[in-house]
């Protein structure tokens, strides 16, 4: 196996956008999640939909997929994409308690949509902590991660062991 590199740096170390003006449109995939931990009476105030600032879920879905959207102008050297799709799935659970993020990112064309995945899944989560924080500000935000992606030339991932 060759030597890892990072890719956003130029040979001088400089900081730099990748050119994939030479990479093939391929069909790209990426899934992300992430979660909110947060008091079981926070949890059910949502639910119930009685939170200060009203539907926590439904604005958290859109301002995932509105984020996802605004990758390139967040993260300096992310190329602007045109998505075909982008979707957001919050779930509650109990168990954590709190609600667990999903998001996936898809297009056809030369890089990958990974960013746009955990972006959307990362300003989901902040969206729920924002519109909550009346209620509880022990909130926390963890497990954003990469799921898995598909296309282009480093072919497929898929996290293990989750």
């Amino acid at each position: 196996m060759g030597k890892t590199t990072l890719t956003h740096l130029d040979n001088s170390g400089e900081a730099n956008m990748v050119d994939v003006g030479d990479k093939s449109e391929t069909v790209r995939i990426a899934t992300a999640k992430g979660h909110v931990r947060m008091r079981p009476e926070t949890l059910a105030l949502i639910l119930e939909g009685d939170a200060k600032k009203g539907d926590v879920i439904g604005t958290a879905r859109l301002a995932g997929i509105m984020a996802a959207k605004q990758t390139s102008n967040l993260i300096p050297l992310c190329h602007p994409l045109m998505l075909s799709k982008v979707s957001v799935d919050i779930t509650p659970d109990p168990e954590l308690p709190g609600l667990r993020v999903e998001a996936l990112a898809k297009l056809t064309g030369k890089t990958g949509v990974e960013m746009e995945a955990l972006t959307a899944v990362s300003i989901a989560c902040l969206t729920i902590y924002d519109m909550a924080k009346a209620a509880d500000r022990e909130m926390e935000i963890g497990g954003i991660q990469l799921v898995s992606k598909s296309g282009g030339r480093s072919g497929d991932y898929l996290r293990q062991g989750d």
